[in-house]
């Protein structure tokens, strides 16, 4: 099959080196989503031809047997086995469904990476809520500012047909995760002998159309406690993300509990060190991307097949500890899940003039969720440097597409870094629809989340 797929999506893909500015689609283009041929988030509709892919019939729409409310999410295919195993021995016989990341990390660990590859399931649902304001706001949404900017914005999917790579990463920052929520996870930078030392945050997000008084241009209130290990508790992150950040900056401060005190932050963006994660992420490359995109410029390359970190409930199994799951330099794969997927490739270029410790990313976005599943980063000579997933997977009792953990291989130093593992923290780690005000989001605020 080929590498990219065009006789299906010809008519969607229009590869722009250098928009500056986009257009709402036509209203005969929004009435396609959610008929015959595309999904109400605009994926393809119909599987591939030979069935590996299936035909997305609605994802995941009631929770499996054996779920109770409250507890941990359970994997609804705890039955499936893998259809094969894509090893460094036999990467070649795949490789036109593999980033150059994959391969590279398969090399890089040639007797203990592996992909196992499972059945293709299409779970990914969103409310019907969320359908309904996706197809009204695909006729009025566009781009503004050389990009840097939207007006006219109806849905967390602004560009669910979209023309340019720049718009699929928009649909990536945006895309629905819930109004309001709190949650508790680990962040584990490892060691290349496989030493590590988890790092536990609790994140408070609220986003800007949910909360009551927010400026027009705010796209989310974010703060974030660390709660363990003991040298760090206390801390706290505080963002003021902003959709615009080229007129309007993200605005940071932090709180550190040490010295019982708030200051600005403006290294919090693009390629600043990530909170505590030993130098293995950038400000910017938290979710795999997010914050402003004015450094680089966007292209859309078309669609592919990839394997892809798919359903990877089996990685959350509250049995587990976080030592079972790490290995030197990778994650253990008898606990990964892979599944081949159609995705958007974007291919993000620094700008001549601009800095960033990426000269280039390159993004496989999911169609189905919008969210990005790989990401291959080259350092500026534009050698491969860092390779990191979404390990996606559902909270289908709230149909909120997300990832179970985000995972980021260094290929130089040999280093590992997981974000979002909670294995070892007692319940459900996520607090949906939590009841937030704005004055939780104040720089004041800080001092008494920090408090030991």
């Amino acid at each position: 099959m080929q590498r990219f797929l065009t006789a299906a999506i010809s008519f969607l893909v229009v590869c722009l080196i250098c928009t500056n500015v986009s257009a709402a689609i036509s209203a005969e283009e929004a009435a396609a989503l959610g008929g015959d041929k595309l999904t109400p988030m605009g994926a393809e509709k119909a599987g591939n031809e030979d069935g590996t892919i299936p035909e997305w019939t609605g994802g995941m729409k009631e929770p499996p047997a054996g779920y109770k409310a409250g507890e941990p999410l359970i994997d609804p295919f705890p039955d499936d086995q893998p259809l094969f195993t894509i090893t460094a021995k036999n990467f070649k016989e795949y490789a036109d469904k593999l980033s150059p990341g994959q391969i590279a990390v398969l090399k890089r660990y040639p007797d203990t990476a592996k992909m196992p590859v499972f059945k293709t399931r299409r779970t990914a649902a969103y409310p019907e809520s969320v359908y309904k304001e996706v197809k009204a706001g695909a006729v009025t949404a566009e781009m503004v500012g050389g990009g840097n900017g939207l007006k006219n914005i109806q849905s967390d999917f602004p560009f669910p047909i979209p023309k340019s790579g720049l718009e699929v990463v928009w649909n990536h920052i945006l895309r629905y995760r819930g109004g309001s929520l709190k949650r508790i996870y680990t962040q584990i930078p490892v060691q290349t002998n496989g030493a590590f030392s988890p790092v536990v945050f609790e994140d408070q997000i609220t986003w800007g159309r949910v909360l009551e008084g927010a400026p027009p241009n705010r796209l989310f209130f974010y703060k974030q406690t660390i709660k363990a290990p003991a040298r760090l508790e206390g801390d706290v992150l505080l963002v003021h993300e902003n959709i615009d950040q080229v007129a309007e900056p993200r605005a940071a401060w932090i709180y550190n509990a040490g010295q019982r005190r708030v200051r600005r932050a403006p290294d919090v963006a693009y390629d600043g060190p990530g909170t505590a994660s030993d130098g293995l992420r950038t400000a910017d490359d938290l979710d795999l991307f997010n914050g402003a995109p004015d450094r680089y410029d966007w292209k859309l390359i078309g669609k592919q097949e990839l394997y892809i970190p798919y359903n990877s409930y089996r990685i959350g199994d509250k049995k587990l500890k976080y030592s079972d799951i790490i290995m030197p330099g990778h994650i253990n794969p008898d606990y990964l899940r892979y599944e081949l997927h159609r995705v958007w490739v974007v291919e993000a270029t620094l700008k001549p003039g601009e800095r960033h410790i990426y000269g280039k990313r390159v993004f496989y976005v999911d169609e189905d969720q919008w969210q990005i599943a790989v990401a291959d980063q080259y350092d500026g000579r534009g050698e491969l440097w860092r390779v990191k997933e979404a390990h996606a997977m559902t909270h289908y009792h709230v149909k909120v597409p997300w990832s179970q953990m985000n995972s980021t291989h260094d290929l130089i130093s040999g280093r590992l870094l997981t974000n979002g593992l909670d294995n070892e923290l007692p319940g459900y780690s996520y607090e949906w629809n939590y009841p937030a005000t704005e004055r939780e989001y104040t720089p004041a605020a800080l001092r008494r989340s920090g408090r030991k």
